[in-house]
């Protein structure tokens, strides 16, 4: 899975997303957040969650969308249950992801961080395809931005406890395989 120079992968499905930002002059990716969205809660498919991410969620389309649908948010990339990757904000930019958030003593973690929906729910476990699709993100995210470590991969209840959940404890961090490939011993 290649990034280009302006943040985007290849290949991949792309709609943009309107609710993202520069990020500050200062910052520099250092960490991946794993998120679990459904929409509606425990229903999956339908491109609600698309929609959503870009401020076209029909309120009248389901009793929880009065709710939620005046709220301005997106990730980076969302992986559907079947294992398709859909990126909305490059990488470059930040996703509004994260909210009120601390990692490691510092808050904003939007502000340095790239946000990975899985569509899901906490006590649901996802799909073999969404963790062959994140591994491979997560190489790639990796392997272009060097200030991201193999230890700075966390769920949205890491950076937001007590406020957030996700991904939940049916996620299996043990199936993640987030170690940077290292460089041959005379390769200088």
């Amino acid at each position: 899975m290649k990034i280009d120079d302006t943040g985007w992968l290849q290949a991949v499905e792309v709609i943009e997303s309107p609710n993202c930002d520069a990020r500050p002059d200062n910052s520099n990716i250092k960490l991946i957040v794993i998120h679990g969205i459904s929409l509606p809660p425990m229903e999956f498919g339908g491109g609600y969650i698309q929609q959503f991410f870009c401020n076209q969620l029909d309120a009248d389309a389901h009793e929880y969308f009065p709710s939620i649908c005046e709220m301005r948010v997106s990730a980076h990339c969302l992986i559907e249950r079947n294992g398709k990757l859909v990126q909305f904000v490059s990488f470059l930019e930040r996703a509004w992801h994260a909210g009120e958030s601390r990692w490691r003593g510092e808050s904003n973690c939007n502000d340095f961080s790239v946000g990975i929906e899985l569509e899901g729910a906490d006590d649901l476990d996802y799909t073999d395809a969404q963790y062959g699709q994140l591994n491979g993100l997560i190489a790639s995210l990796l392997a272009q931005y060097p200030g991201i470590t193999a230890d700075a991969v966390c769920g949205h209840s890491d950076i937001a406890a007590g406020r957030k959940t996700d991904p939940g404890p049916a996620f299996a961090w043990q199936r993640l395989n987030h170690q940077p490939t290292k460089a041959p011993p005379n390769d200088h």
